[in-house]
C-alpha cells in the first residue's frame, strides 16, 4: 500500500487533505543571512494559521544541513494537527559552509536512503532521530547543470530506485527544467511521476511548461508569499493552458516562504495562509472548483505515496 511518509509517522494518501505541496517552517542559508526561519514558536504559529485556513498538510523542502529542525517539525505538526513532510537531500552548493558539502559528497546516495528508511540527523554527525524524510530535494542551476548539481541528482535517482521517495527539483528561476528530465528521468532510469519540477511560475516559458507536462514530471508553481516574482500575474494563464492541454492531474501548488519577513502569522507578508485564503478561490474561479481540488488534495497526495521499498 502506498502512503505519505510524515514527520509523524506514514498516513494512507487519501488522508492527506489540503496540502501545499513546497513550503519552508525551517531554513537557514549561508545565501540569507540574518532572514532564518529558526523560532520553533513562529513555524507553530504558522502551520497553525495555515490549519484554521483550511490547510491539512504541508511539504517542507528543506533538505540536508539548512536547519530543518525536525524535532521541532514534529512538535508543529503534533500542535496544530496538520501533517508535515519533511526532505532529505541537497541544495546548491552556495547554500552551504564548503566544509559540509565536503563531508557528504561521497556518500549521498547512503545519507538519503538513511534519512528517507531510518531517520533524519538533527546535526550533520548526529544520530538519525525518530522522524524520516518523505522525499527528496535537489537543485539545478540558471539554466544548466553544474558538476556537484549532477552529483546530487544521481545520489537522489539511486536513493529513488532504493526507496520510491520522489525527487523535488528546485529549478533556479524557473529554468533547465528539461535538462533536469532528460538527467534524472532518460540517463539515470527515475520514473517521471516520481519527479516535481519546483518554481516553474518563475519561467512562464508555454512550451517548456508543455514539454515538461509532455513527459509526465509534476509540475509545481510556487512563490507567491515572494514579494520580488514579477511573474506571478501569469500563474493563471500558465495554469489554465496546461489544464487546456490536458494536464490537470500534474499540477501542484506551494507557497515556499523562505525569510521571516514573508510569514503571515509574525513577519507582515501573505505566508502559507495565503495559499488557501485567497489563492484557492482565485483558482477555483479561474480553473473551476473540480481542477483546484485536484492541485490542492488528489495530485499531491499522488505526487507525495509511495509504496516504500
Amino acid at each position: 500500500m502506498s502512503t505519505i511518509r510524515t514527520v509523524l509517522g506514514d498516513l494512507p494518501a487519501d488522508q492527506l487533505g489540503v496540502c501545499d505541496a513546497h513550503d519552508h517552517l525551517f531554513f537557514r542559508s549561508a545565501q540569507l543571512p540574518g532572514q532564518e526561519l529558526a523560532d520553533p514558536a513562529a513555524a507553530t504559529a504558522e502551520l497553525a494559521a495555515f490549519g484554521a485556513a483550511g490547510g491539512q498538510a504541508v511539504a517542507q523542502w528543506t533538505p540536508y544541513g539548512l536547519g530543518r529542525q525536525v524535532g521541532e517539525l514534529r512538535g508543529a505538526a503534533r500542535a496544530t494537527g496538520v501533517h508535515v513532510v519533511a526532505a532529505t537531500g541537497l541544495h546548491q552548493a552556495a547554500h552551504y559552509p564548503p566544509a559540509l558539502v565536503g563531508r557528504v559528497r561521497d556518500r549521498l546516495a547512503e545519507l538519503f536512503v538513511e534519512e528517507l528508511t531510518v531517520g533524519i540527523r538533527e546535526l550533520p554527525g548526529a544520530e538519525p532521530g525518530e522522524s524520516r524524510a518523505g522525499m527528496m530535494k535537489v537543485a539545478g542551476d540558471f539554466h544548466a547543470l553544474s558538476e556537484h548539481a549532477s552529483r546530487v541528482m544521481a545520489a537522489a535517482a539511486e536513493a529513488h530506485h532504493t526507496t520510491g521517495a520522489p525527487i523535488g527539483v528546485h529549478l533556479e528561476h524557473g529554468t533547465a527544467a528539461l535538462e533536469v528530465i532528460d538527467l534524472l528521468c532518460g540517463q539515470l532510469g527515475v520514473p517521471p511521476a516520481r519527479v516535481i519540477l519546483g518554481h516553474l511560475n518563475r519561467e512562464p516559458d508555454s512550451y517548456v511548461h508543455r514539454a515538461a507536462a509532455d513527459a509526465g514530471v509534476f509540475l509545481a508553481f510556487d512563490g507567491p508569499s515572494r514579494a520580488n516574482h514579477a511573474t506571478d500575474w501569469r500563474l493563471f494563464e500558465s495554469l489554465s493552458a496546461l489544464v487546456d492541454a490536458g494536464h490537470p492531474d500534474q499540477l501542484l501548488i506551494g507557497g515556499d516562504t523562505t525569510t521571516a519577513a514573508a510569514r503571515a502569522s509574525t513577519g507582515g507578508g501573505p505566508g502559507i495562509p495565503y495559499l488557501v485564503r485567497r489563492l484557492r478561490p482565485r483558482l477555483e474561479h479561474e480553473l473551476g472548483r473540480s481542477v483546484t481540488e485536484r492541485l490542492f488534495v488528489a495530485n499531491p497526495a499522488r505526487a507525495f505515496a509511495v509504496a516504500w521499498r
